[in-house]
């Protein structure tokens, strides 16, 4: 009898850690899920969680990011990730897919404010990671894409990044083949772009 009462002791009190572990739910596509890397742990998301312990910051990172997803199917995916881990900040990664495959800017910017809206529901605070589409996409399609990240960050008055991808984009050294994801000497400078923003998010 003793020894059951220990064991539940411990268990509660491993429950109760985890409980009172705070974790950031990354959110994103192929560009957070590790796309074409030989080791997802050489991922700027996995990255991030290592500094985090470097730092003295109690996180845990929860990457739910799939490749290929768009605003779209976030939104569809989102309400259970939530219910799920309960995170404490949400590091919103999409709309590079939506702006692939050409979809309406208008739909992006309410995809987007829903996914904001969500997190933010769920008690979570929300950093936004913009994006850019490359120049031959034509500037008519190319500068609302942008501009409705800067839009939605001020109307929502949300913390965010201007272009994840805006220190490696142009260095064919730091690029995959593909030209559009970042390989594994690219991945410590998208985390050198996400953290100056999240930073100032964390508590001890």
């Amino acid at each position: 009898m003793k020894r059951l009462f220990v064991l539940w002791v411990l268990t509660v009190a491993s429950f109760a850690a985890q409980a009172a572990t705070p974790s950031i739910l990354v959110f994103g596509d192929s560009l957070s899920a590790g796309f074409g890397l030989s080791s997802v742990n050489e991922g700027w998301v996995k990255l991030l969680q290592g500094r985090l312990q470097a730092e003295g910051y109690g996180y845990e990172v929860i990457n739910a990011s799939v490749s290929g997803e768009t605003t779209g199917g976030g939104l569809a995916r989102l309400p259970r990730a939530l219910s799920v881990h309960h995170p404490a900040i949400v590091i919103l990664e999409l709309g590079a897919n939506d702006g692939l495959r050409g979809l309406p800017v208008a739909a992006l910017r309410t995809n987007l404010a829903q996914l904001v809206g969500l997190a933010r529901a769920a008690g979570a605070e929300v950093l936004l990671l913009g994006m850019r589409m490359p120049p031959n996409y034509g500037a008519a399609y190319t500068e609302p894409f942008h501009a409705a990240f800067v839009d939605l960050s001020s109307r929502l008055h949300l913390r965010s990044v201007d272009f994840l991808l805006q220190d490696v984009a142009l260095d064919p050294g730091l690029m995959q083949a593909d030209d559009f994801h970042p390989n594994e000497k690219g991945q410590p400078r998208l985390l050198q772009t996400v953290w100056p923003a999240l930073q100032p998010m964390l508590h001890r």
